[in-house]
């Protein structure tokens, strides 16, 4: 299978090391022959019919920081990259745009009019977009699968999707964001301010030098939204989520949930096709009392039940394990 790799910062670089890794593994597990054959970064692309050389590509990235300076590149575009090279499958790992999707929803979208498979760790596009995708993924006779987008190696879509396909789930309750999470277990472990173990997580890369996306619920609002979607069917975006994140949250407030056995953490919910993301009470033997950087997501289930999965939500190579996962998948349906 001919693969492009749209975007090659973090998680572009991650697949390419688990692609290297893997490689014999899935030859031998699924006869599945991955071959890359472009990658594009903000600089340009990579080209090679054969197949690019992974190995020289990660060189080249970490050394100069600009796909364009592996030997033969070209400045061509994601989109020119999609439209110009012949390829069966385009992971589109970009960064995230909450405010317009772009650039990775014209990377989608010249995936489908191309009749290309599109596998994608980007939420952006889906928070705003996502009737618009699917749409387009069906009119054109290809796969869109987007497991990555939303709980990094928590595979929840794929779970409610496949396993629990004979439940109707009513509701989605969860901590979808590691960062929000490791900040406020810090803060109730050791009674640390809300500035003091966001300057840690900075320090540590938990968060971002600007973590607004993150503190302010908006990463997890969006994920929300691809989860309404994706496996309530609800027709929902990112303006229909109210949202509330941990800024106000104080040391006082932690102690008085821990004296009542609660603690506080950042949960998005969809329920009765309301959408809330807020930080809420929750009692310290529940499920979705988890600790640390670590995602969970509770699903309600009408005949299984309550149906918890936790996993690590973020990291170069723990996203790989939901983007392989959606990509043998395809090849599994593509080979019949």
């Amino acid at each position: 299978m001919r693969i492009q790799i749209i975007g090659f910062g973090v998680i572009g670089q991650g697949l390419a090391r688990v692609l290297l890794r893997k490689e014999e593994e899935l030859r031998q597990r699924y006869g599945l022959e991955v071959s890359v054959v472009s990658i594009t970064d903000i600089s340009g692309t990579a080209h090679a019919e054969e197949g690019l050389d992974l190995r020289k590509a990660l060189s080249v990235a970490r050394e100069t920081g600009a796909i364009v300076n592996y030997p033969g590149a070209k400045e061509m575009s994601g989109v020119e990259a999609i439209e110009e090279i012949e390829a069966e499958l385009v992971v589109e790992a970009t960064p995230s745009n909450i405010k317009t999707g772009e650039p990775g929803l014209s990377h989608m979208l010249a995936g489908f009019k191309a009749g290309k498979h599109v596998v994608t760790s980007n939420k952006g596009p889906l928070a705003l977009k996502y009737r618009q995708l699917v749409s387009e993924a069906e009119r054109n006779n290809v796969e869109f699968r987007f497991e990555a987008s939303v709980g990094g190696a928590m595979p929840v879509i794929n779970l409610a999707r496949e396993t629990l396909s004979g439940d109707r789930i009513t509701a989605i309750e969860g901590i979808l964001n590691g960062t929000t999470n490791y900040i406020l277990s810090r803060m109730t472990r050791e009674g640390l301010s809300f500035e003091h173990v966001l300057r840690e997580a900075q320090e540590l890369g938990y968060a971002e030098t600007d973590p607004t996306y993150d503190i302010e619920g908006i990463d997890t609002a969006s994920k929300l939204v691809i989860l309404a979607n994706a496996i309530m069917g609800i027709d929902a975006t990112f303006s229909d989520v109210k949202i509330r994140g941990i800024t106000r949250i104080t040391p006082e407030a932690i102690r008085l949930a821990k004296e009542r056995g609660y603690v506080i953490k950042l949960i998005g919910e969809v329920k009765n096709s309301h959408l809330e993301v807020s930080p809420r009470l929750v009692p310290e033997t529940h499920p979705l009392n988890v600790d640390g950087a670590l995602n969970v997501a509770m699903l309600h289930c009408d005949v299984a039940g309550e149906v918890t999965v936790v996993g690590k939500g973020a990291g170069a190579i723990e996203t790989q394990s939901a983007i392989l996962s959606d990509i043998i998948a395809i090849w599994k349906k593509v080979k019949g």
